[in-house]
């Protein structure tokens, strides 16, 4: 099994979404990570979806997705150089002798907060998994009252 990470341009209508997730999931294959969100043509949306599939399975879930009406494009950014980034926020304990520190993780990835309580900061944080995996596992240290993260956004780079 392989990810792959599909963009697909579909109409910005109601049940488009239920149609592509019911294809690809009536076949066994989990999704990973799936955004959606109109593009700069109102009538149109863009869903990514990394999905785990064999190459006989992913070849299996572009032809179908293709035959549906409400489905424009479909563009395999698997193997493409592409830009792919994610959002997380982090709720992490953060009593007032302890607060510095978290405020400094948080600066040297260029996070930044965006709540403060009495025992605990929000942290907002874009980037590749990587990068929100370490702070992740930097913020464990602390304590981490709650975490949320995107599905991944992608693009490919130049034209």
């Amino acid at each position: 099994m392989m990810k792959h990470i599909l963009s697909i341009l579909v109409e910005n209508k109601s049940g488009v979404l239920s149609r592509v997730i019911g294809l690809i999931s009536r076949r066994g294959f989990n999704i990973e990570s799936l955004t959606v969100a109109p593009t700069e043509n109102v009538t149109m949306s863009r869903m990514t979806i990394i999905v785990d599939a064999d190459e006989v399975g992913f070849e299996q879930i572009t032809k179908q997705l293709n035959k549906l009406v409400s489905v424009y494009k479909i563009h395999d950014l698997t193997d493409e150089d592409a830009i792919e980034r994610e959002l997380a926020l982090f709720k992490v304990c953060a009593p007032a002798e302890r607060r510095h520190e978290v405020i400094e993780i948080a600066n040297l990835f260029r996070a930044k907060v965006v709540d403060v309580g009495k025992a605990s900061l929000t942290i907002e944080a874009t980037g590749d998994a990587n990068k929100l995996g370490a702070l992740e596992d930097l913020f464990q240290a602390y304590g981490i009252k709650q975490l949320t993260r995107t599905g991944k956004i992608v693009m490919s780079r130049g034209m």
